[in-house]
């Protein structure tokens, strides 16, 4: 069974910190995009950042863009989602997602309707 288990929300100051993890399990991670989408209250969800695993090419919504940095380990199959000067905006419900074989054009993976996986969520509440 493909599981997507996702940790480290939290509570944190405007300005703050975070790092979200995704363990992944039940697929071929090496051939895959894995990555985010959150959901803020109220609101619709959307993608954050996703990295390819073949050749590790990364892609950020432009919210997060020089404040987020995605990585993964393929030692632990594993994606991390590295959130810096959080603002009270990137309070949401985080989802980590895959999608495996991995797509050409790894922007596809904004499309709500294209990854293949979901996991369940974490809480990342910034308060100001």
């Amino acid at each position: 069974d493909v599981q997507l288990q996702a940790s480290g929300g939290g509570l944190v100051q405007a300005g703050g910190s975070l790092r979200l993890s995704c363990a992944a399990s039940g697929f071929t991670f090496d051939d895959s995009a894995i990555g985010w989408f959150r959901q803020a209250p109220g609101k619709e969800r959307e993608g954050v950042s996703f990295i390819r695993s073949t050749d590790g090419t990364t892609t950020y919504a432009d919210s997060v863009k020089g404040r987020f940095t995605i990585s993964s380990d393929h030692a632990k199959n594993t994606v991390y989602l590295q959130m810096n000067s959080l603002k009270p905006e990137d309070t949401a419900v985080y989802y980590c997602v895959a999608d495996n074989p991995a797509p050409l054009t790894l922007a596809t993976m904004f499309m709500q309707a294209y990854p293949d996986y979901w996991g369940q969520g974490t809480l990342v509440t910034v308060s100001s």
